[in-house]
């Protein structure tokens, strides 16, 4: 049934519903202009927290892997200290200097492992120092982010209960809008619309000039306009004209 209705209508008929369809689009645009930034600043804050909580998670995870490392340290320091007073005690029972000076060279290694031990330890406690203080700060910019989304997600929530209703309504209206008026058409529209920065597809003539680009349009051209008898669009911007609302009821 559509599409038998929109074989029907004259090209006076298709400029008419392209007009209306702009003039809703633009309501729409302008509801949306209300919000302003908001919608992306809160998508860049939620982008922000999710990227701090990443390097928070794994700020703790090196965290917990140093802490290891400093545990795993003490056992070795153990186990090494162990094995010194062994081997001390089998120097007691050498049979010859051969074998206690081995032995000597065994708690020697022992004695150098557990000053490794030793040392590195007390540079993954330095290095802990460094990652708690930066965790610190991680945190508190974590914090502050998400009092700041907090804040315009409130800003966001209260603007669009405002206008969600006319906004739903306006796009109910422009799909309502677009089954009168033939595929093709509809898709230059679109892509008119979204190569306009203000969003502008369909524009009146004002005062012989483009209402989109504001480029003067030769008198024959303005007349062909005006008959509303063929789609014209404008030479410079690929708008499609159409006449202003009060020539053409004058």
């Amino acid at each position: 049934m559509a599409t038998a209705s929109k074989k029907e209508v004259t090209i006076a008929d298709k400029l008419d519903a392209l007009f209306a369809l702009q003039q809703i689009d633009s309501e729409i645009d302008r509801i949306r202009t209300v919000r302003g930034e908001l919608p992306l600043e809160v998508r860049d804050l939620e982008d922000e927290i999710g990227g701090l909580e990443t390097r928070v998670a794994k700020i703790t995870e090196e965290l917990k892997e140093i802490q290891n490392d400093i545990t795993a340290r003490k056992l070795a320091t153990k186990d090494a200290e162990t094995a010194i007073a062994k081997y001390k005690e089998r120097q007691n029972n050498v049979r010859n200097n051969r074998e206690y000076e081995s032995l000597s060279k065994e708690i020697e290694y022992q004695e150098l492992e557990i000053k490794l031990h030793d040392k590195r330890s007390k540079e993954a406690k330095v290095n802990i120092d460094l990652k708690n203080t930066l965790l610190d700060e991680v945190n508190a910019k974590l914090q502050l982010r998400k009092e700041d989304l907090e804040r315009k997600q409130a800003q966001l929530d209260a603007i669009i209960s405002e206008t969600q209703l006319e906004e739903d309504k306006l796009l109910a209206d422009s799909d309502k809008a677009k089954e009168f008026i033939e595929d093709r058409l509809v898709t230059a529209y679109l892509r008119l619309r979204n190569n306009s920065k203000n969003g502008l597809a369909v524009v009146q003539v004002l005062r012989e000039s483009c209402g989109g680009c504001f480029n003067k349009i030769p008198p024959q051209r303005v007349m062909d306009i005006l008959t509303k008898k063929k789609i014209l669009v404008c030479e410079h911007c690929g708008r499609i004209l159409v006449p202003e609302a009060s020539t053409e009821n004058a």
